[in-house]
């Protein structure tokens, strides 16, 4: 589902005279269906940079990133959109969104992009809040004003609300107490249960080793790149 071959990044420091810095290279790995694969690293190793190229926020330098069946590194912009709306899910560390948007509409809102309607997005993303603790008192706000660890929940229903083939889960648990973290390693199970392949970072070990079929470090691909 996920595939990378020979993948390579550099950053152009162009306060620097435009010096080119090579922070990845030769970088492969496959995810399967059904499989989630842990990256592991130091800090700064390019565990973010990676998923950030799978993701097309990043351009690559070179190589391969195929999701399905679109060539990741050369697809057009509309096509980008389109993945991230039907087969690339992305939780990242933090919430980005439109303020003043009430917390359902944020977590439906993939789902409606997909046409679904709107009694049947509400009522997964009001399953899913409820599944992940947020108290239905805090649906009609924005998650903008809430704390950091219902942000990260928010974030984690809106990443889930749709069965995603393919999951970008970046420190899922980070921040979340026993209870919340058990119900997002379930939710993790679950989808590899139907078959996303998921690619993420955990820091956490205990979750790394509950859901991780495989760990990739990325210190090989960065000390290619140094090479």
């Amino acid at each position: 589902m996920i595939r990378i071959e020979n993948l390579s990044k550099g950053f152009t420091l162009y306060n620097q005279g435009g010096a080119v810095i090579q922070v990845m290279a030769g970088a492969c790995l496959t995810v399967n269906p059904g499989e989630c694969v842990g990256l592991v690293g130091q800090s700064g190793a390019g565990k973010s940079t990676l998923m950030r190229m799978v993701y097309g926020n990043y351009l690559a330098a070179g190589g391969s990133i195929l999701v399905g069946e679109l060539e990741v590194t050369r697809a057009e912009p509309r096509q980008i959109i389109a993945l991230r709306r039907q087969t690339l899910g992305y939780v990242s560390q933090f919430l980005r969104v439109v303020p003043r948007v009430p917390t359902l509409e944020v977590v439906a809102e993939p789902l409606l992009q997909l046409g679904l309607q709107v009694p049947e997005a509400r009522a997964r993303a009001a399953d899913l809040l409820a599944r992940l603790n947020i108290p239905e008192r805090l649906w009609s706000l924005s998650p903008t004003t809430f704390s950091g660890g219902e942000q990260q929940r928010v974030n984690i229903a809106r990443g889930f609300a749709h069965p995603y083939p393919a999951l970008l889960l970046d420190e899922p648990t980070a921040s979340l107490d026993a209870t919340n973290r058990a119900v997002v390693l379930a939710l993790i199970e679950e989808a590899k249960a139907r078959g996303a392949a998921i690619l993420g970072i955990f820091h956490d070990e205990g979750a790394r080793a509950q859901v991780c079929d495989r760990l990739v470090d990325v210190t090989a691909f960065t000390l290619g790149a140094a090479a």
